[in-house]
C-alpha cells in the first residue's frame, strides 16, 4: 500500500490508527530543548498559540494504561517548564507495551491529552489504549492491517489511542475535533479515539 503524506490528502487517511508521520526535516517542533535524557522533546507554546483553547500555568494530566496496570495522575508543567520526573513516568506509560522501547515523547502529544481532559470536562484518566509503536511493533500490526501507516505518527512519540470512562466516542471526537491540534481519528469497532499532533484532519 503505497501511502500519501497527509499534508497534500484532501480526504481522511485509508490507514488505520493515525495515519503517516510526517518526515523528520519538516515536523514543526517547539520553541525550547531536549530533555535528552530522558527522551523528550519539549518546548513553549508555539503550537498553543495557534490552538483554541490554552492551557493552565500549571498542567496536569491523568492517565492509566489498564492493562499494564499503570496510572500517572498530577501536575506534569509548572513555572514554566515540563517536570523530568512527571514526564518520563508519562513516557514510561505510553511505551511500547510489546517489547518495552521506549518513546522519543513529543510534549504536544501531553499537551494534547491534557487539554483533551479539560474540554471533555472529567476527573476520570484517559485509558491508554495504544501509545508508542517501535518500528517492528508497527511492521507487526501492519502485516495484520494493511490500513497501518508505515510510517506512522505512534513511532514518533505523537500519537495516542484513548477510551474514557463515562464519556462515548462521539463526545471525545467532538472535543479532539473542536481542539485543531492534529488528526483525529475514530474507530467504534474496537471503541477508541485516535489523537496525534500531526497536520490536523479527521477520518472515521
Amino acid at each position: 500500500m503505497t501511502e500519501v503524506p497527509p499534508q497534500r490528502r484532501p480526504g481522511p487517511p485509508a490507514e488505520a490508527e493515525g495515519g503517516a508521520a510526517l518526515p523528520a526535516s519538516s515536523r514543526r517542533r517547539f520553541l525550547g530543548g531536549f530533555l535528552a535524557a530522558a527522551g523528550l522533546l519539549v518546548a513553549g507554546g508555539e503550537a498553543q498559540a495557534a490552538a483554541p483553547r490554552r492551557l493552565p500555568a500549571e498542567r496536569r494530566l491523568a492517565i492509566i494504561h489498564p492493562q499494564a496496570g499503570e496510572a500517572f495522575s498530577g501536575v506534569y508543567y509548572a513555572d514554566g517548564q515540563y517536570l523530568p520526573e512527571q514526564m518520563a513516568l508519562i513516557r514510561r506509560i505510553l511505551r511500547d507495551h510489546d517489547d518495552g522501547s521506549l518513546p522519543e515523547l513529543d510534549a504536544r502529544l501531553v499537551d494534547l491529552m491534557a487539554r483533551m481532559q479539560r474540554t471533555i470536562d472529567t476527573t476520570e484518566p484517559l485509558q491508554i489504549v495504544s501509545g508508542y509503536r517501535s518500528p517492528a511493533t508497527n511492521a507487526r500490526a501492519r502485516r495484520r492491517d494493511g490500513r497501518v501507516a508505515r510510517n506512522s505518527f505512534h513511532m514518533h512519540g505523537q500519537a495516542v489511542d484513548i477510551r474514557v470512562r463515562g464519556r462515548s466516542l462521539s463526545q471525545l471526537r467532538r472535543a479532539a475535533l473542536s481542539l485543531q491540534a492534529g488528526g483525529v481519528g475514530t474507530y467504534p469497532n474496537r471503541d477508541f479515539l485516535h489523537i496525534d499532533v500531526g497536520p490536523v484532519r479527521s477520518w472515521g
